[in-house]
């Protein structure tokens, strides 16, 4: 058969590769390169932050810490990663009306290199400032950066799967080099270095994403949905002006006492809580959806739901598990000698070595491959066996100085790694296919509003950790992911019905 016939650019776009017809980057589209290298640089920063960041929580403030409470400081730090991804609504939203993608994950990516360069600041003050700054530049640059992986292809292109498994692969190269550069200036230089680096590494991305922009095809200098001129002038001055009076208020709050920090994070789950079912609310009624669109929206609830609890598993790699691996885990394998930040490399290790497995599984697979719900589905599973494996890990364990081996966390971030390969990819490709046109980033953004929930729910129960046993803690919250996928698959009839064009 022949191939169907180049469209015509859109409005606005730029010369590039048409989708379908490039296969210069592993049989994949040159812009894939281009993106995946900014992820890889934006992944660097943000996970090599996160590596060490409850850690600083909880270091004595004479080691230059803030001397946290363990507990409080993984709720923070799960707050922090509420707030990141809650901002993403409104990335994909200016992303859709006023910037276009291109433009969102620019600003996005200099808002997170700013914040990072105010967290190397030596002060609590900047701390939470820079916290702040990549909470906004997160929400503009990861929701439309996977809308820009989505448009190098067409609808019905096999290689969509395997390509955003790829990118997965490629980003997952930060996540494993990131702890590893951080964790190690952490140990032996100070906190602060730490985060130094992680804003030389975002900076490395924003350049490398400059320079290789006419690859990235569907890209334009405008809105796709942008406003009418006035409305834009007059939304961007409401906008700022937001801005300003949410942070008076909250600075107003703070030096008054009435906003502590576990107000604030209480607030910030109640948000994650509301935002998603006023979103798919929205999106539900909206006259600019049509009805074979929001017939594709009722499954990806399901998926949502799936992303919700595995991703609940996953954000606590960096706060429970790091907790715990710092306090009761031993740090010498083959008699080498590592700082307990460096388990969190292990994680973006595994996604590394089997991304490309996978990819090449779907590839020669091809319409016999699982339907996209069931690799979210055995994704969710797994991220509930990753907690299981950690019952038998710490059972009978009394004090606070008993040490379990090196492969109890390895063994859990390897099914946690495989987990989140085949949850994340599915369900980011899922989404890009069943997206209205009207929502296009902004159904992305709602993607990873489900991480702000995720995000939000971690906040409340890791609260418990230090007050339950150990696998009670991780026994219930395991069983309770093993379920959820199990579910998913017995609604597997139903989604393959209605998820169309996903297959």
């Amino acid at each position: 058969m022949a191939p169907p016939p180049p469209r015509a650019p859109e409005p606005g776009s730029q010369p590039g590769p048409l989708p379908g017809d490039d296969h210069s980057f592993f049989g994949q589209p040159r812009g894939l390169m281009t993106l995946s290298g900014l992820e890889i640089w934006e992944r660097f920063s943000f996970l090599g932050m996160q590596a060490i960041l409850v850690l600083y929580f909880t270091a004595a403030v004479s080691e230059d810490g803030m001397g946290m409470d363990p507990g409080t400081a993984a709720s923070v730090s799960a707050a922090y990663g509420t707030m990141v991804y809650l901002v993403s609504v409104a990335g994909g939203w200016l992303a859709d009306r006023i910037l276009g993608s291109y433009r969102a994950v620019l600003w996005g990516g200099i808002l997170i290199a700013c914040g990072h360069y105010t967290m190397s600041v030596p002060s609590n003050g900047a701390t939470w400032i820079g916290l702040g700054l990549i909470s906004l530049g997160t929400g503009l640059l990861k929701p439309n950066v996977a809308t820009l992986v989505g448009k190098l292809y067409r609808t019905a292109d096999e290689r969509r799967d395997a390509g955003f498994a790829l990118y997965y692969m490629c980003i997952n190269i930060g996540a494993f080099l990131g702890p590893l550069v951080t964790g190690w200036l952490g140990d032996h230089k100070g906190w602060h270095w730490g985060f130094s680096a992680a804003a030389i590494g975002m900076t490395f991305g924003l350049i490398q994403y400059v320079l290789g922009r006419k690859t990235i095809a569907g890209r334009t200098e405008q809105a796709e949905q942008a406003l009418p001129p006035e409305k834009m002038r007059r939304t961007v001055r409401m906008i700022i002006g937001g801005i300003v009076a949410v942070l008076v208020i909250c600075t107003v709050l703070g030096l008054t006492g009435i906003l502590t920090i576990d107000r604030s994070v209480d607030v910030l789950t109640v948000i994650s809580v509301v935002a998603p079912v006023v979103y798919f609310t929205v999106m539900f009624r909206s006259p600019q959806v049509t009805s074979e669109e929001r017939g594709r929206l009722r499954p990806y609830v399901v998926l949502f739901l799936a992303s919700v609890v595995f991703n609940f598993i996953l954000f606590q790699a960096y706060s429970t598990m790091m907790l715990i691996a710092a306090s009761n885990a031993q740090t010498v394998i083959f008699g080498f000698h590592f700082p307990a930040s460096w388990y969190a490399s292990a994680l973006g290790a595994f996604e590394v070595a089997l991304a490309p497995v996978v990819a090449a599984l779907w590839v020669r697979m091809g319409d016999r491959q699982p339907h996209a719900s069931n690799k979210i589905a055995f994704g969710t599973i797994l991220g509930g066996l990753s907690f299981l494996i950690m019952v038998p890990a710490t059972i009978g364990r009394t004090g606070d100085n008993w040490m379990m081996s090196v492969w109890w966390i390895v063994g859990s971030y390897f099914l946690l790694g495989l987990g989140d390969i085949l949850l994340e990819t599915s369900g980011m490709s899922a989404t890009t296919k069943l997206a209205p046109k009207a929502f296009a980033s902004q159904t992305m953004a709602l993607w990873f509003l489900s991480l702000a929930l995720a995000n939000g729910i971690q906040a409340q129960v890791v609260k418990l950790y230090g007050h339950v046993s150990n696998p009670a803690y991780f026994g219930v919250n395991g069983a309770i992911a093993v379920a959820a996928g199990l579910a998913v698959i017995a609604a597997a009839p139903w989604l393959k019905r209605t998820m169309h064009p996903v297959h």
